[in-house]
């Protein structure tokens, strides 16, 4: 159930190389939460939110376009692995788009991998866990592969929180 905010300057691209990025952004985000880009039922729910900013920097206009792409999923989908490669691929993606090299347009896209944490998606007037999202996808079995990312990414964050007091802990008694 994934959702992008694609914000895109009017005119930065053809209606046509816009097109064609819409559909490899979507592709790229299906991909990267571990599903088929093919199954028409992930497809069906995958959003994309067109913004057309205008946008500055210091103050003045820019003169070449800025691009912010922003996935956003349910908590559990993304690895560090997954996300540095989802941003690798939008920043190519938007570079083919533009029919320019990456170097030239790595500078000017943003990409904010999201996490929206879990019982914080709601849709059709409920919250939507991961694990009933991925129900919703392919049955029980994908339920406990949604409820096993969940787990595996909540360890990390618990891992990564102790990891960082025990070195506060560790500085603390060093200095003293």
């Amino acid at each position: 159930m994934p959702m992008i905010d694609a914000y895109i300057p009017e005119n930065a691209l053809t209606p046509e190389a816009e097109a064609r990025l819409f559909e490899e952004l979507t592709d790229i985000l299906i991909r990267h939460e571990g599903m088929d880009p093919a199954n028409e039922r992930i497809r069906g729910v995958t959003w994309l939110f067109l913004h057309r900013p205008t946008i500055f920097r210091a103050g003045v206009p820019t003169t070449q376009p800025i691009y912010r792409i922003v996935p956003s999923v349910p908590e559990g989908q993304y690895t560090d692995a997954a996300r540095q490669g989802l941003v690798r691929q939008v920043t190519e993606a938007v570079a083919r788009a533009e029919g320019a090299p990456v170097e030239a347009v790595g500078g000017r896209v943003w990409v904010f991998p999201t996490e929206i944490f879990d019982g914080g998606w709601g849709s059709r007037g409920v919250i939507r866990t991961l694990p009933d999202i991925m129900e919703y996808f392919g049955g029980e079995a994908l339920r406990l592969v949604g409820e096993k990312r969940l787990a595996a990414k909540r360890q990390r964050d618990l891992a990564a929180m102790l990891e960082t007091a025990l070195a506060a802990v560790r500085a603390e008694t060093d200095a003293a």
